[in-house]
């Protein structure tokens, strides 16, 4: 039997940049009790939802590989995805993040967007 639990992450504002660091499954610190070697834990998202708080559409991108990136071939949930005034889209699905993986991303506009998600947490 599977020992993941669940987690929620957010809600937050997204940035006008799109290279922000928005999820991250990294633990700082490995070391545990004697006897117990503790190892980095995966995430599975299964839903988030991204909210339009102004009175105009904006726009949202997501990429998924290294810390602050976004290259071409890594987007993910949408790329330039428009978001109706006072709207929200949501996504649903299985995606895994392991430690290296790093869910980055903006808006089109500065604190119009807020992201919040739902998932799974386990060790490897």
């Amino acid at each position: 039997m599977a020992a993941n639990k669940t987690f929620r992450f957010g809600p937050v504002a997204l940035s006008a940049t799109l290279t922000t660091n928005i999820l991250n499954s990294t633990v700082s610190s490995l070391s545990g009790p004697v006897g117990f070697t503790m190892t980095q834990p995966y995430l599975i998202l299964k839903h988030i939802r991204v909210v339009n708080k102004t009175a105009g559409a904006v726009t949202c991108s997501f990429w998924l590989g290294a810390t602050g990136g976004n290259a071409a071939g890594t987007e993910v949930i949408g790329q330039g995805l428009s978001i109706a005034a006072n709207s929200f889209i949501d996504w649903f699905g299985l995606l895994r993040m392991d430690a290296a993986d790093f869910l980055v991303g903006g808006a089109s506009a500065g604190t119009s967007l807020t992201i919040e998600g739902e998932g799974e947490i386990g060790l490897i």
